[in-house]
């Protein structure tokens, strides 16, 4: 299992009955899990000394239930990045990297302050511009960059058609969700028919192409499964799948976050 271990602001303490509590900086918050199925005693006295709570509806969303001050946002650091933290309304090297899905930037600044340039693509606003913040706090914001809001899948068929070419492509697609004109979209039956289209937009030689997925429907074999079958044929290299994993402070078990699977070139 990869194993998420070198923050330095962030914990995560304890997971119980559907939920995690975690230390985010000095801010102890308390959100939910589904793949928390079991239930422990909660010895931790933390648990009863958060500062606010992530309660989720049935009907999508949720809400925050605050028995503490919380700041507006605040900041945590990984390694050399710093990354500006607030409560939503929700639970989320001179090579040319696309990043689709790309959220607040985690994986774009990694990149960034490896000597990549970078087209980080979010059809969110909010996202994106969080993603900023994220590198102006990590005095990366100079380096190469494109900051884009639009639709992933659009966008991969325009560069297609400019001609635009990537050494290596990250995703973090949603399970589900739906577009702006109703659609809908189911992560297994709409990831093979991506893989395909983002497949055209990498270059002749590429480096690398990271598939990641928080679904519990889609196994680290099937996907490592998916990407040698789309790329190893034609780039050759090599492909491998594992779970991504946090380590869990008071008991030392690791939580399953989810899976990701690498094609990487030999």
């Amino acid at each position: 299992m990869r194993l998420s271990e070198h923050w330095k602001d962030y914990e995560l303490i304890d997971t119980s009955d559907g939920e995690r509590l975690e230390r985010w900086g000095n801010i102890i918050l308390i959100r939910p899990d589904p793949q928390i199925i079991w239930s422990t005693d909660k010895r931790n006295p933390l648990w009863r000394k958060a500062h606010a709570r992530y309660h989720r509806s049935n009907k999508g969303g949720g809400h925050w239930e605050t028995y503490k001050k919380v700041p507006d946002r605040w900041t945590v650091n990984y390694r050399d990045l710093t990354f500006n933290i607030k409560p939503m309304g929700f639970k989320h090297t001179g090579l040319k990297i696309l990043n689709l899905f790309g959220y607040t930037g985690c994986a774009t600044l990694s990149c960034m302050s490896a000597g990549a340039m970078v087209c980080h693509v979010d059809a969110s606003k909010g996202m994106v511009q969080w993603a900023k913040e994220n590198a102006q706090s990590s005095k990366i914001a100079e380096l190469p960059v494109r900051w884009l809001v639009d639709d992933c899948v659009k966008f991969v068929q325009r560069e297609i058609r400019r001609g635009n070419r990537y050494d290596g492509i990250i995703m973090d697609p949603p399970s589900y969700g739906r577009g702006p004109n109703g659609e809908v979209w189911k992560l297994e039956e709409q990831l093979y028919p991506l893989v395909t289209l983002c497949k055209q937009a990498l270059s002749d030689d590429p480096v690398f192409f990271i598939l990641n997925s928080y679904t519990t429907g889609l196994s680290p074999a099937v996907m490592e499964y998916l990407l040698g079958v789309l790329l190893k044929n034609d780039f050759g290299g090599k492909v491998s799948s594992d779970e991504i994993g946090l380590r869990v402070t008071d008991t030392g078990l690791i939580l399953p976050c989810g899976s990701t699977a690498i094609w990487e070139k030999s």
